[in-house]
Order: C-alpha cells, then sequence, then structure tokens
C-alpha cells in the first residue's frame, strides 16, 4: 500500500493546536530570560530587535487568529512552557542545565503571554528538554484525546519547534508547521529551521491552518 500523503488538511475534531513556550520568560523584555543578563526591558528590547518586533508584529496575532479557530472549529489548543517541577531545578535536563534555563513551579515566568493565553481548562504542560516529547505526558495525552493532526506553532523555530516537529512526525502525528506562527532569535536562524524541518511535515500559513480549522 502506498505511504499516506503528508499533504492532508487537518480534520478539526481529530486536531490539536500546539503553542510552545510563548511565555513571560523568553516573550515579555522584562521577563527572566533578560533580567538575568542584567538588560532593562528597554535593552532587551533594543538587543532582541528583531525577535520582539517579529513576535509582537506577526506572530502572537497569528497564534490568536489560530487559536480562535481551532477552539471555535473543536480542535484542542494545548500549551507548553519552560518551567521545573521543583523549586531548585534538579529535576531538568543537562542541556537546561547548561543553558541556565530554570523557571520554578509558581514563577510569573512560566505564564503564557496574555496575548495568546490559555482560555477555561486549557492544558499547559511544563517542559524541561526542548522537544516536549521528551519531559512531558503530551504524547499520552494527545493520545487520549484522539490526536491525529498536529498544528506547531510557537518558538524558537529552530530549537523547541523543530525538535518538536520531528519527535511528532517520529511519533505517527501528521503535522502542520505554520511559519508566520513562529519566531526565533534571527531571521536567518528561522528560515533555515523551516528549510529543514520542511520534509517532516506539512507548511502552511496561519490564514490557510484557519481556513482549514472552520466549522
Amino acid at each position: 500500500m502506498d505511504a499516506p500523503s503528508r499533504e492532508v488538511p487537518v480534520v478539526p475534531e481529530r486536531t490539536a493546536l500546539l503553542v510552545i513556550d510563548l511565555q513571560r520568560l523568553t516573550c515579555d523584555p522584562g521577563g527572566g530570560l533578560y533580567a538575568g543578563r542584567g538588560l532593562s526591558a528597554d535593552e532587551a528590547r533594543g538587543a532582541e530587535g528583531y525577535f520582539f518586533d517579529r513576535l509582537e508584529r506577526v506572530v502572537l496575532p497569528a497564534v490568536r487568529r489560530l487559536q480562535d479557530a481551532a477552539r471555535a472549529g473543536g480542535a484542542e489548543v494545548v500549551f507548553t512552557v519552560i518551567q521545573s517541577l521543583t523549586a531548585d531545578g534538579r529535576d531538568r535536563g543537562l542541556d537546561y542545565r547548561i543553558t541556565g534555563f530554570h523557571v520554578p513551579p509558581g514563577s510569573p515566568d512560566a505564564r503564557v503571554v496574555d496575548a495568546v493565553a490559555p482560555v477555561g481548562d486549557e492544558m499547559v504542560l511544563p517542559k524541561t528538554s526542548s522537544s516536549p516529547f521528551v519531559s512531558t505526558t503530551l504524547h499520552y495525552v494527545l493520545g487520549n484525546l484522539g490526536t491525529r493532526h498536529l498544528v506547531v506553532v510557537g518558538g524558537l523555530t529552530d530549537q523547541c519547534v523543530s525538535s518538536a516537529v520531528r519527535d511528532a512526525c517520529d511519533l505517527g502525528y501528521l503535522v502542520t508547521l505554520v511559519p508566520d506562527a513562529c519566531v526565533s532569535r534571527s531571521r536567518s536562524r528561522h528560515e533555515t529551521a523551516i528549510e529543514h524541518v520542511a520534509g517532516y511535515c506539512r507548511v502552511r500559513s496561519a490564514d490557510e491552518v484557519v481556513a482549514e480549522l472552520a466549522p
């Protein structure tokens, strides 16, 4: 039998929109990532001009449109955030230890930014690895939800997003990546990451996926 195509439109009731790490730690210029470097909010904006411009002008509005469409169409919206399970971060993976990522439980840095915040009882899974499939129950949860199609958005495109796409494909999901709903630290990093994972998944604009999610 021929292998199924990756070019399959999403089926809303079997779809989850996965929003990766759009949290105060990294997506607020006053967040802990920048404060830890000794930067004020204004200095963070200056140092990460591309990131914040794209995030606020393109990515957050695109993610919000996708969320609205997913909720209206009966798809799940699931979030991950960088957050340790312990106050001292002893549960973190080695990569996060080396990077210095530690967001203790209850920290404001773990909150999803207001523009794309969860609604109702939408699930927020704390993670301590790049791929959410490594350090969370995401695969188990998606299986319980009957998820077949996974729409992936968030940041960083070349790190946690690309890791999630590859793992999701290996685990048997039909993955759609939405570049205009993803962000990295530079345009070249973002575009190179999209090029590298395009062979694993569908690549569609937010407007195209919104149309597929329409009830």
